[in-house]
């Protein structure tokens, strides 16, 4: 079953929306599901529905809201794919992970899911490492995220563990900033970082011209394995 929610933001002076899908009996845990710069589009929904067919409940909040609510945009179409860009160029992810907390606690108190895991993907990557530094949430795992090179100086705060996937193709990850996030990470006892080799940014995508079938299925599966590890 599936609806969209509003959700308040942590000041609760106006909410957002979020896309969740529930399983049949009651979650095993829930699974906060985190948009690429594409908003809430089929293919993030998708995951959300995997999720729940898993045992899970899925939430996936529209973390545009403030500038283009309810936005659905397709990667393979080229202006929707620049017009994204656009978007990502104005977000700020800081926003981001607010409203990844204020998710977090209508989980838990609303929805009555005590444990909460986040997957995200691209920007959604980045977000799932930040939430992962700022946020309780129990366990988190990045596909592709984008910039964590670059915050790496908040890795000594990561206190539940993370799970990053990492293809080594990716144009809009430079070999130096993978080599960045194995020298700061790799060491660290709560992160577990997986190296792609000669994928692309993308290639867990849902559908579509970026997915590659096998990197998929194996990120997928490692995905759901670390979840049922640690949201059990």
């Amino acid at each position: 079953m599936s609806e969209t929610v509003n959700i308040p933001t942590l000041s609760g002076e106006t909410s957002f929306g979020a896309y969740v899908a529930r399983p049949k009996d009651t979650p095993k845990a829930a699974i906060l599901v985190i948009q690429e710069i594409f908003g809430v589009n089929p293919g993030i929904r998708q995951k959300c529905d995997t999720w729940a067919e898993a045992g899970f409940l899925a939430v996936a909040p529209d973390l545009f809201w403030r500038t283009e609510p309810n936005i659905q945009l397709d990667p393979d179409v080229e202006v929707e794919f620049n017009h994204a860009l656009g978007l990502f160029g104005k977000y700020d992810p800081d926003d981001g992970v607010r409203d990844i907390e204020a998710t977090i606690h209508w989980i838990r108190r609303e929805a009555g899911v005590p444990k909460v895991g986040c997957v995200g993907y691209c920007l959604g990557g980045k977000l799932a490492y930040m939430a992962a530094t700022r946020t309780d949430v129990d366990a988190s795992v990045g596909y592709y995220g984008v910039m964590i090179d670059q915050m790496l100086h908040e890795a000594k705060a990561i206190a539940h563990p993370l799970m990053l996937h990492i293809p080594t193709a990716d144009h809009f990850v430079s070999a130096d900033a993978q080599k960045a996030m194995h020298a700061g990470l790799d060491s660290h006892p709560k992160v577990t970082l997986h190296d792609y080799e000669g994928l692309d940014h993308g290639f867990a995508t849902e559908s579509g011209e970026r997915r590659d079938e096998d990197g998929a299925q194996l990120a997928d599966s490692r995905t759901k394995t670390f979840f049922e590890q640690h949201l059990g």
